[in-house]
């Protein structure tokens, strides 16, 4: 039995007004999510991968540990700027996306998506050192593939679309197993229209290095900002016969409409995620863009076989990789800022 003091207590507090729950904070409004595929040691200090220049410079000051990601979250949270690391390959890509897009700590819904790395070029589009705005993402994992030994004698490339009948079956694109996306026309022009006219950076190096492509005259000026395509393949190739394939390969999947450029990993896996991330309602894959800058040429120069040249890369470092990574930053930043001096419109209605 209760004492009376006891009593007397309990029924006080009852009497109090029930007080309200303290509001959990929600989720931090993100405008511009910038997606890098690795970085080279630490985040900071060291050389330079694709995420460094961002963290540096934004700054990306605010961490979020994210151990279910390749790599932790940073974030500006003044400007709504956010940065993530995939890893290398379409299966880091697709997995850090989607990781990203389901976690309750951020609304995605506003947000601007902008893919900023380096890649292999084709030089007969372009230099080293220079920034492609692509509109079609082209997948080149999904296939079929014969050994070059054995293919009949009238095929040109072993490798051919997946559940088709050979190279160039146009049956075959009927249906899409993820094989190609289309970007949001207004938005890549857009973007490539306001940037095209930057004169980026040439450094003695690039000059070096793009002087034996006698036969390429395009991949023998300068740098500079243009429209290309991206072709994602998680096999490095290299030479010219899987060069001439790569543009067959994305003429076929866009149509004719596609002209390959920039050769990576990542891109198709990205915009997969997106893609269902959209259909959830997480994220709006019409605020997508793809920026791919050259660090290396996709085929050797006269006089070097494939293998020469890919082992020189490999072992030299890519000639053009500290030009295409700070052109990455350059070049998106001017997009970045764009949107946010116009956050007032663009965050309802994307530009283009």
């Amino acid at each position: 039995m209760l004492k009376p003091v006891l009593l007397s207590l309990l029924c006080a507090l009852l009497a109090l007004p029930a007080q309200a729950e303290t509001a959990a904070p929600g989720p931090i409004p993100v405008k511009v999510v910038v997606v890098t595929m690795f970085e080279t040691g630490a985040d900071t200090g060291d050389d330079a991968g694709e995420f460094q220049r961002w963290y540096e410079r934004v700054p990306l000051d605010t961490r979020f540990p994210t151990p279910h990601m390749h790599h932790d979250i940073h974030m500006n949270l003044e400007s709504g700027i956010l940065g993530i690391v995939t890893g290398m390959g379409t299966a880091n890509a697709a997995a850090s996306v989607m990781a990203l897009g389901l976690d309750p700590r951020f609304d995605l819904s506003k947000a601007y998506w902008l893919v900023a790395g380096i890649s292999g070029f084709d030089p007969a589009d372009a230099s080293l050192g220079s920034v492609a705005w692509a509109e079609w993402l082209v997948d080149g994992d999904l296939a079929h593939e014969i050994d070059a030994r054995e293919i009949p004698a009238d095929w040109k490339h072993g490798y051919f679309p997946l559940f088709s009948q050979g190279p160039g079956d146009p049956q075959r694109k009927r249906y899409n197993l993820g094989e190609v996306f289309r970007l949001n026309t207004g938005l890549v022009n857009w973007a490539y229209e306001l940037t095209a006219g930057m004169e980026l950076p040439d450094h003695e190096t690039l000059a070096a290095a793009r002087k034996p492509y006698v036969d390429y005259p395009v991949g023998q000026q300068p740098p500079k900002v243009i429209k290309g395509d991206q072709l994602a393949a998680m096999t490095f190739w290299h030479g010219t016969l899987l060069n001439d394939w790569a543009n067959e390969w994305v003429r076929y999947w866009t149509n004719g409409e596609g002209e390959f450029v920039s050769s990576a990993m990542e891109d198709t896996g990205t915009y997969q995620s997106l893609s269902y991330l959209h259909e959830a309602g997480k994220v709006d894959k019409h605020r997508v863009m793809v920026l791919r800058t050259a660090s290396n040429f996709t085929l050797p120069p006269p006089g070097k076989t494939a293998a020469e040249y890919l082992r020189e890369e490999q072992h030299d470092s890519y000639a053009g990789l500290d030009a295409a990574l700070e052109n990455a930053y350059l070049v998106g930043m001017k997009v970045i800022e764009t949107l946010l001096a116009n956050w007032d419109k663009h965050e309802v209605t994307p530009p283009g």
